[in-house]
């Protein structure tokens, strides 16, 4: 059975954002990579805000689907380090939905209902783990300074490791998953004192 039209689009416009970032992105370039006229994309999409609205919207979802997943095996057992290796992995597995969804000129949650409610979904499901992490009698101020910090050191970490400077700067990292949980333990470490 054949991809329909609208998936075949997504997918790549995907890919091509994965490899190239989302600036360069082009209703032609779509068709061409997706194999299709030219005026296809548009039997789905009105313009590229619509495509990036739903990129945006299936990278919301799969991502709440990836912080709220059940622990597997080879994961850090410690819920603060596993977040962050999450957050990381999603990034780095799925770039071309990231480098969409927390672009405000890119995805923005103005503009609908269905992709608002999805990044609440995923910012919910955060600070429930945070919530677990700082304990439930913990103040709303500590919750939140506590969500910022790991969202920034997450955010921050997964775009340098897309996108290359990290390893630029510090050298290769031959061990990503234990680089991830050293730098989730440090970060714990210094926001409990």
């Amino acid at each position: 059975m054949s991809q329909p039209l609208k998936d075949k689009v997504i997918q790549a416009a995907v890919d091509f954002i994965s490899a190239n970032g989302p600036d360069g992105l082009s209703f032609r370039r779509i068709a061409a990579d997706a194999g299709v006229s030219h005026q296809a994309p548009y039997h789905h999409f009105g313009d590229r805000d619509a495509i990036f609205a739903e990129i945006g919207l299936i990278g919301f979802r799969n991502f709440t689907a990836t912080l709220v997943a059940p622990t597997r095996p080879d994961e850090d057992p410690d819920l603060a380090t596993r977040m962050l290796e999450r957050y990381v992995d999603f990034a780095i597995n799925h770039k071309g939905y990231f480098r969409v969804m927390f672009r405000s000129d890119l995805c923005n949650l103005n503009t609908s209902p269905e992709l608002q409610s999805a990044a609440d979904e995923s910012f919910g499901a955060f600070i429930e783990a945070v919530t677990e992490i700082v304990g439930e009698s913990a103040s709303v101020d500590d919750i939140r300074l506590t969500a910022a910090s790991m969202w920034s050191v997450a955010h921050g970490l997964a775009t340098l490791l897309i996108d290359g400077p990290l390893e630029n700067k510090i050298g290769g990292v031959s061990d990503r998953r234990s680089f991830v949980r050293a730098i989730a333990q440090r970060t714990m470490t210094g926001l409990a004192k």
